[in-house]
């Protein structure tokens, strides 16, 4: 049997603004229309696709996984932006990144405050 992740929507408020913070902030590519939804593809054939909805969005989680020189660049990104970030999901180490098992990662928000995350090792790839 083989199960892969295709592809994931994320709820938002404005989905133009939403697709160009992170496409902006991670160096990917323009977001591509497919229906009404306005897609992120990324490196492993997986897509975050956005739509757009009234009323209010619930925040949900979404990590990347990224190579060191992509985590400088967004990391950079954020910094220049004014963009708040944390070493932890909680927030409770604003304006620090953390070193879990080996790598790098950091936590931001993106427009409709859902938790983004990046990191350069996947967890639980050895002692954290």
């Amino acid at each position: 049997m083989s199960v892969e992740l295709n592809h994931t929507i994320i709820w938002c408020s404005d989905k133009a603004r939403s697709a160009a913070f992170l496409t902006g902030t991670l160096g990917l590519p323009p977001a591509r229309t497919f229906l009404h939804f306005l897609v992120v593809d990324l490196a492993n054939r997986v897509s975050v696709d956005y739509y757009q909805k009234e009323g209010s969005i619930a925040p949900q989680h979404y990590a990347f996984l990224v190579d060191d020189g992509t985590f400088d660049a967004a990391f950079a990104q954020i910094r220049e932006s004014g963009v708040a970030h944390w070493a932890d999901p909680a927030r409770t180490r604003p304006g620090e990144i953390n070193t879990y098992y080996g790598g790098r990662g950091l936590y931001f928000e993106d427009p409709d405050g859902h938790l983004m995350e990046i990191i350069t090792t996947p967890y639980g790839d050895g002692p954290p």
